[in-house]
């Protein structure tokens, strides 16, 4: 039986050096273990001693009780002019109290002489004592070789003479770093082919960066040829350019190269975990990242959506499902009669193919969009409008007329914003009143208030994101906008769409629309 490649995990430690990427100790707790619990191999938690967070995490860390994964704490090798049991930076490394202790070393002699201002002697025993020193207390310890491509190419037998000496040391594994994220994919391959000839009872490992875009592609390449562990990011971050994006580079793995890993039963986990992990760092997800993103499987066009309805491999080069997405039809104006039909599946409308107000809707369609509507984001305002056009559903309250006013007092250094609205539902008129910091949210609370006595659901949506985008800016002020609200009841989240010259009849449209849906929800609900 094949050898499994394992998973070396750094968004903890490599992936918090990205730009815009943080964690609290709670959240790189909570996000060790979510990587458990999807069968990541090694979890790099950061490097002792650097900051108080990871020193941290590590007291919190010695906690849990992860099934399946180690974590490992990540530091380097002896300073040139201390012996390894007085280096104070290895001693914080046993400090943290991991299985398994991740050190580099230099590979490259332009960063040992001109850097470390040291020589290449001095250099392999700094390798070797750390790794002994960190093995004989104890440790599993990973080398990664820095620069070690750079370094291969600059002088090829020094930098195997760097791996030699962490092996000597009782080194468990040979990892070798595109620190600089310079090298193509048949470099790589060249290179690791003959660093795993000349360690043959060794496992080599790689650790990749995407600055040349190829992080994803050299993981591969050296896993092709024979490398058996690969470090890298869920998402893909990290520093400048990010590393090798683990949430791409495992499916390859698992669907595309047929390699064993311990997370492959859990692979129908990997959005999931992305979006997860998005959400511990505070971090907005990548729409169109591949296998996650949820633009991955969608289908816009008419001809593509038509394929991908009758034959979904034509248009899919794996099923979504595997990697827990799912395949979406965008709705715009390059919709044809299939994508609407898709779509409406999708939300859950039943639409005869046939319909001749199918031919009226598609161009109704395409007209909103050229006006400025956009659904491709906004599901819950394309179910009202095939709802409205096809079934002919009236909306459940007519509006009367609204205002919104925004004042500021200096008295108080504040601004306020008013807003009055009046609807009529039946035969009753509501009037009220809201205020709030900013228009939108009196708007949003006038409205609802007007609405709760006859559909009091409403009162649990909730606006949680609100975005704005100006359409033709060489209008300046008088461009056309559209806004996209997202919505929540706490069970579910949909999108809205409203577009405008005014910022306010945008927001007041995408707002109707965010109640009438829950008002729909509600109605198929009790229908059921």
């Amino acid at each position: 039986m094949t050898q499994a490649i394992k998973i070396y995990d750094t968004t903890l430690r490599d992936g918090t050096q990205g730009e815009g990427v943080s964690f609290t100790v709670a959240g790189k707790i909570r996000v060790a273990e979510k990587l458990d619990q999807f069968g990541i191999d090694y979890i790099e938690g950061g490097w002792p001693g650097s900051n108080p967070r990871d020193m941290a995490f590590f007291e919190e860390a010695q906690k849990l009780n992860l099934k399946h994964a180690k974590i490992a704490a990540f530091g380097s090798t002896r300073r040139a002019s201390l012996t390894a049991e007085e280096d104070p930076q290895l001693q914080l490394l046993l400090d943290a109290k991991t299985p398994v202790v991740t050190i580099f070393g230099k590979t490259w002699l332009l960063h040992v002489v001109e850097i470390l201002r040291t020589t290449a002697e001095e250099n392999l025993k700094m390798i070797e004592d750390s790794v002994r020193f960190l093995k004989e207390n104890g440790r599993e310890v990973i080398y990664d070789a820095e620069h070690f491509f750079d370094g291969f190419c600059d002088n090829p037998d020094y930098a195997l003479q760097t791996l030699e000496a962490a092996k000597r040391g009782g080194a468990i594994n040979l990892t070798l770093c595109d620190t600089n994220g310079g090298k193509l994919v048949s470099e790589v391959n060249e290179i690791v082919d003959q660093v795993v000839a000349h360690f043959p009872d060794t496992p080599i490992g790689v650790h990749c960066h995407n600055d040349s875009g190829l992080g994803v592609a050299v993981s591969l390449a050296g896993v092709e040829s024979g490398a058996a562990l690969v470090q890298g990011t869920i998402n893909g971050v990290g520093e400048r350019n990010g590393n090798g994006n683990l949430t791409t580079i495992i499916p390859n793995l698992i669907l595309k190269m047929g390699k064993e890993l311990n997370c492959a039963p859990n692979l129908k986990q990997l959005r999931d975990l992305s979006l997860f992990v998005d959400e511990m760092a505070n971090r907005a997800s990548d729409n169109s990242a591949p296998f996650v993103g949820p633009a991955a499987f969608a289908h816009k066009g008419g001809v593509h959506a038509d394929a991908a309805a009758k034959v979904k491999h034509s248009y899919e080069h794996i099923e979504p499902e595997l990697v827990g997405n799912r395949t979406r039809v965008l709705v715009s104006d390059m919709s044809g009669r299939s994508s609407v039909m898709m779509k409406a599946k999708e939300i859950g409308v039943d639409l005869d193919p046939r319909s001749p107000e199918l031919k009226e809707f598609l161009a109704e369609l395409k007209e909103l969009e050229f006006r400025g509507y956009g659904y491709e984001a906004a599901d819950a305002s394309f179910k009202l409008l095939l709802n409205r056009f096809l079934k002919g559903k009236k909306e459940d309250f007519e509006l009367i007329g609204y205002r919104v006013m925004v004042g500021h007092q200096s008295s108080l250094k504040r601004t306020v914003s008013e807003a009055t609205v009046q609807v009529k539902i039946g035969d009753e008129i509501h009037h009220t009143v809201a205020e709030a910091n900013g228009p939108v949210g009196a708007l949003d609370d006038a409205l609802r208030k007007a609405i709760a006595p006859v559909f009091p659901e409403i009162m649990d949506v909730e606006l949680i994101d609100f975005k704005v985008r100006i359409l033709d800016s060489q209008h300046g002020a008088d461009a056309l906008i559209r806004v996209q609200i997202e919505s929540t009841d706490g069970h579910e989240i949909w999108g809205t769409v409203g577009a405008s010259d005014n910022i306010i009849e945008a927001t007041w449209e995408a707002l109707v629309d965010s109640v009438e849906y829950k008002i729909l929800l509600e109605s198929e609900k009790e229908s059921k």
